[in-house]
């Protein structure tokens, strides 16, 4: 998996998030020394607002190249540094299928964070795969497991609604919790998808599931109680000093299901998987408890005309 979104705030409404709060920021934690006053701290508001496609990818693109050290640290051992796992609940692509890779594909990765998943499809088949991510900071955390491990995986910095690809040229697209909910306009994703695929290509795609958009993203039972419209499509917005640090879009299932099909794509499967007795971790506001009675990862499949 590439990676799950941000939690910033815990009492906020879902948005997309299995984030876990971030680290303190540069001056939160400076002591005021006798007889000066501490340097005042930056400024963080959040709020639900209308932004630009500009915006969204800057703020973005910094925030993940800033974060992906520690977010490997963190999260390296869940993900694991050749696994495909698509979503919190701890599905593997070995378990679904869902890609459905055979051997002599080329396969593209968007939103590949540190190219866990497409490392796992390359040891995996007999396949050319190639990760892409928006984030350089992500891009360096997938070459640094590759050195670790001795591979060499191709890597492209690239937005996921512009890729540097040919027409008809992969096989298969994929992101495990990338790209979609990044972006301002994630119909334009779902476009160049289906332009690089080949006919009978396949795109797939996982996402928070866009109920949880309605309810406060924390993993006890407060989180089980609506407070929030799952119509409201505003995006949440991340900002300091008025200059945006992070972003969230949010569609409602609906709205995927018809981007799929403006796409050109037709849509195959629409997977919302139940929460294993397995896994008994939580991150960030997804959990046992909540998954029990909320779906918490949406995955589409669709596939080219």
């Amino acid at each position: 998996m590439g990676r799950y979104e941000r939690r910033r705030d815990p009492q906020r409404s879902h948005v997309c998030s299995a984030r876990l709060p971030a680290s303190a920021r540069t001056g939160q934690n400076v002591a005021d020394r006798p007889g000066r006053r501490a340097p005042a701290p930056p400024v963080s508001k959040a709020a639900r607002r209308p932004v630009g496609a500009a915006e969204t990818v800057a703020a973005n693109r910094s925030w993940w190249d800033a974060e992906a050290p520690g977010y490997h640290h963190e999260h390296g051992a869940f993900l694991g540094d050749a696994g495909f796992v698509w979503g919190p609940e701890g599905w593997t692509e070995a378990e679904l299928d869902l890609v459905g890779v055979r051997d002599g594909m080329t396969v593209l990765e968007i939103g590949a964070g540190g190219a866990q998943c497409s490392r796992w499809l390359a040891g995996a088949h007999d396949v050319r795969v190639v990760a892409s991510d928006l984030s350089a900071g992500m891009l360096r955390t997938a070459r640094a497991i590759d050195a670790a491990a001795g591979s060499v995986l191709p890597l492209v910095q690239c937005d996921g609604a512009a890729l540097p690809l040919a027409d008809a040229s992969v096989d298969r697209v994929f992101t495990a919790y990338g790209v979609v909910p990044f972006v301002a306009d994630s119909g334009a994703v779902l476009r160049e998808a289906a332009r690089v695929l080949r006919p009978g290509g396949r795109f797939v795609f996982s996402t928070s599931h866009p109920v949880r958009w309605a309810f406060p993203d924390v993993p006890g039972p407060e989180g089980l109680t609506a407070t929030h419209s799952y119509f409201d499509r505003t995006p949440y917005v991340e900002s300091e000093a008025g200059v945006v640090t992070y972003v969230e879009h949010h569609r409602t299932l609906g709205d995927l299901v018809r981007q799929v099909v403006a796409a050109g794509l037709d849509l195959v499967d629409l997977v919302e998987p139940e929460w294993p007795e397995r896994n008994t971790e939580e991150w960030g506001g997804w959990s046992p408890l909540r998954g029990r009675v909320l779906p918490g990862t949406a995955i589409l499949v669709a596939e080219k005309r």
